[in-house]
């Protein structure tokens, strides 16, 4: 094939052929072709001469991609051979290189036209001046500069080259170089950055080519977090960039400069120039941004350059704030300065971007944090006055002119911590959720989402929102009733508005005296009820119930005090159950579980004016209340009531609580056995195996909440649980070992399966939540040794469940018996690692 030319590199490649090499590998070609052409490029690339053919080749081709392929094999050279080459061959590309650049810069319409291979070029000259400077190439800056007066192209083009080589440097030199090397060019940029400071302000003040400008702020970008501060302070630098910040074509990389001079923290020095900066900016920014204008609607409506504007502006008071606050808080004009920009970050913090809300959401935690603090301690003036750095004892009439510094900041803040409240309120994010999701068996789960986006957002935004509370419980409790009061006119209702203020509702339990929080409650709950009262539609009145619920499930403390209120929203509860409107059974579960886990003991005791423990008359009721529930449901209802009987502290009527809760599995548990002693393939109908399987996990949600005192239940069907599981791995292993195909993915066998893993799943629960006694090792251990672990050596590797590991790595930390340890060894690692090596 005429390409295998290619191959011989002891004469110069032949252009054309390898323009039409890479093009066949870039998609023109058919798919032989293709591989062909990526042999042969692959095989260019790996030779160690190829490289001595990059010039040859970007003088003749006029494919861009040929380039960038030459491009890349020299790019590999400089990166890892460079230091090995003779030094004449390393100035000969050196020169090459810079002259190229040169050459197609100085043109405004090259410059345009071949940007991408500019851009390219940039690149491996940065490589190269990563090895070669400023030992072997001290006048490169010079150059550089000199090279950059010389035209506004060529000077749009070495700001882009002066920031990748200050983003090599400070940002992406971590594992590609020595620290030795990182420090020596640091060394370097700092101490000729006088020329580029130079020339940095000469554009700025002389040029008025927009294209160079932009390129001249984003280069000054990459360079602020670094460069000596008297650059910066000492210089009319601050000063310019003010001058383009009302520059629409500027405006946004102005504002990135900005934000990365705010984010600088070098103590007091140059607090002067902060002041100055920001009231300059405040004045600019109210004419290009009015603080009449609806920010969220202005961010929705506008333009990428626009909603990008915003994003910054949110960077820019955040990152000024955090480090600058406290010197704007020193005069009433700057006080002024202060509050307005306080209004424009509430106002962004409306706006309906996750990201931009992050950036506001992460600041006002941290402030309210910190106003926090201070009126935390104003309680305590030893605090106040250690966190100063004062000794009480020697300045007894200064702690008390800093309680009242204390409490001036805080006036001075509560208009915006008012505002911030109704923040938290309107954008509270949704709290864990339960999720109803089908498994990989067909078998509907109930699975809590723990680690997502939206419940960090709603960690960070509770705990802000509680601090608020702290700093004002009135003003919190006058804030959600008003906007409930405008759930309850319509001027404001919409099921989001309800959602998230029943959810900031909720987040604030825990934070009031409890006499306030009773009343506070009270209020709440009654304008709920007469919401639920006057709106109409089924759907609407399930979400105001569901929320309902959620508030009042928020609130043990008032629910313990209450007995008659708590019994009568299990009452209600009960009543949801009932109900097959979407979503309504699943949030009454949840709440009820919720409710048990606060308030157990409550349902024990024989409360007044009643005749016996609330678990008695429930359990008396049982079969009613779950009649309409799907079986996740009735597994979280056994789950809750066992939590009810755990509270019991008498033995007897603790196992008489359980009797009765089993009653209704036990029957069935007991008719399916009794049908398989009679015939043993009773127990191979599949719906005979879901129902077996629906009694295991029904036992498995009461041991999770039962441990220890569960064990009177599961002693009752423990024998005839291992007798069906062996049963069952035999009827698994028959069916892999008939080699149909895809046998272990059958729904029949996946079902049989299921019934084991919820076997070992109901013993590992209960072995694991029981409290250490030996008895229950002794007594459960050993029965399991052959029809478990046994089954487990015997049975075919595809038959094997991962669940029998689980269990007995349980039983070895529980248990501590080297008989056991010695038993499971052999059956469990032995098996394990023949089929490993198999």
């Amino acid at each position: 094939m005429a390409a295998e030319r290619l191959k011989d590199l002891s004469q110069p490649i032949d252009v054309p052929l390898l323009d039409a090499t890479v093009a066949a590998f870039y998609g023109t070609g058919s798919k032989e072709e293709r591989a062909t052409a990526d042999q042969i490029l692959r095989y260019l690339q790996n030779n160690p001469d190829m490289w001595l053919q990059v010039v040859h080749i970007l003088q003749q081709t006029k494919s861009l991609n040929t380039k960038f392929f030459a491009l890349q094999v020299l790019e590999g050279v400089i990166k890892y051979r460079w230091n090995a080459l003779p030094v004449e061959q390393r100035d000969g590309m050196k020169n090459y290189i810079s002259e190229v650049i040169v050459q197609l810069s100085s043109n405004e319409a090259s410059f345009r036209a071949e940007r991408l291979y500019v851009n390219k070029l940039n690149i491996i000259l940065v490589q190269i001046l990563k090895h070669d400077w400023p030992a072997r190439w001290q006048s490169f800056i010079p150059d550089l500069v000199a090279a950059a007066k010389t035209s506004e192209t060529i000077c749009e083009n070495c700001m882009a080259i002066l920031k990748l080589l200050s983003e090599e440097v400070f940002d992406f030199s971590r594992g590609e170089m020595t620290q030795q090397k990182i420090k020596e060019l640091k060394q370097s940029l700092n101490s000729e950055f006088q020329l580029i400071h130079e020339l940095c302000l000469y554009v700025l003040s002389a040029s008025q080519r927009i294209e160079l400008i932009r390129a001249t702020l984003s280069t000054l970008h990459a360079f602020l977090s670094w460069i000596p501060l008297g650059y910066i302070f000492e210089s009319t630098l601050l000063e310019t960039l003010l001058k383009f910040f009302p520059v629409p074509s500027s405006r946004n990389l102005t504002l990135q400069c900005l934000t990365e001079v705010a984010s600088l923290n070098f103590g007091d020095y140059y607090n002067v120039q902060y002041v100055k900066m920001y009231n300059i900016f405040m004045v600019q920014l109210q004419t290009i941004l009015p603080p009449t204008t609806n920010i969220p609607e202005a961010y929705a409506h506008g333009s990428s350059e626009e909603q990008a504007f915003i994003q910054n502006l949110a960077l820019f008071f955040t990152s000024f704030y955090k480090f600058h606050i406290r010197v704007l808080e020193s005069s009433q004009e700057n006080i002024s300065a202060l509050l307005m920009g306080l209004e424009y970050l509430i106002n962004i913090s409306y706006v309906d971007d996750t990201e931009v809300f992050k950036v506001c959401l992460d600041y006002w935690n941290s402030l309210i944090l910190e106003l926090f603090d201070s009126h935390h301690n104003m309680d305590n003036p030893a605090v106040t006055a250690n966190m100063m750095g004062l000794q009480v004892s020697l300045l007894p009439g200064i702690v008390d002119g800093l309680c009242a510094q204390l409490l001036q900041r805080r006036r001075l803040y509560a208009g915006t911590m008012s505002k911030l409240r109704m923040l938290m309120i309107c954008r509270m994010a949704k709290p864990e959720e339960v999720l109803i999701v089908e498994d990989e068996n067909g078998n509907i789960v109930r699975e809590t989402m723990k680690d997502n986006d939206v419940l960090v957002q709603y960690k960070i935004m509770r705990e802000t929102l509680i601090y608020l509370s702290h700093l004002d419980h009135e003003d919190t409790e006058k804030q959600m009733l008003k906007k409930l009061s405008k759930q309850l006119s319509g001027e404001d209702w919409t099921w989001n508005n309800l959602n998230t203020l029943c959810w900031a509702i909720g987040s604030i339990s825990g934070s009031m005296m409890e006499e306030q929080e009773n009343r506070f409650l009270v209020m709440v709950i009654r304008d709920l009820l007469n919401l639920c009262e006057i709106t109409k539609g089924k759907d609407n009145k399930a979400v105001i119930a569901s929320n309902i619920m959620y508030v009042v499930g928020q609130y043990p403390r008032f629910l313990r005090a209450h007995w008659k209120f708590l019994k009568t929203v299990v009452n209600k509860l009960f009543e949801f159950m009932h109900e097959t409107h979407p979503g309504v059974q699943d949030m009454a579960c949840d709440t009820f579980l919720k409710i048990v886990q606060k308030c157990k003991r409550k349902f024990v005791i024989v409360q007044v004016g009643e005749n016996e423990p609330f678990v008695s008359e429930l359990l008396s009721a049982l079969a009613t209340t779950v009649a309409d529930l799907e079986p996740h449901q009735i597994h979280s209802f056994y789950e809750s009531v066992g939590h009810m009987i755990q509270a019991e502290s008498d033995p007897h009527k603790r196992d008489e609580y359980l009797q009765r809760l089993m009653a209704l599995p036990n029957q069935k548990w007991g008719e399916i056995i009794g049908q398989a002693r009679q015939s043993v393939d009773f127990l191979k109908d599949q719906d005979v195996i879901r129902t077996v399987l629906n009694i295991l996990q029904t036992n498995t949600s009461v041991a999770s909440s039962l441990g220890t005192y569960f064990l009177s239940q599961i002693s009752l069907i423990f024998l005839d649980m291992l007798n069906v599981y062996r049963m069952y791995s035999e009827l698994i292993s028959s069916s892999i070992a008939e080699g149909v195909p895809f046998a272990s993915k059958t729904s029949y066998v996946k079902l049989l399966r299921s019934v084991k893993r919820e076997t070992l799943k109901l013993i590992e629960t209960f072995l694991d939540k029981a409290e250490d006694q030996p008895q229950i090792g002794k007594q459960f251990v050993p029965p399991m040794m052959d029809p478990v672990l046994g089954d487990y050596a015997r049975n075919l590797p595809d038959a094997r469940e991962s669940e029998v590991l689980s269990l007995f790595a349980t039983i070895i930390n529980k248990y501590d018996n080297h008989l056991i340890q010695y038993s499971i060894f052999n059956n469990v690692i032995f098996n394990t690692n023949q089929q490993l090596l198999e």
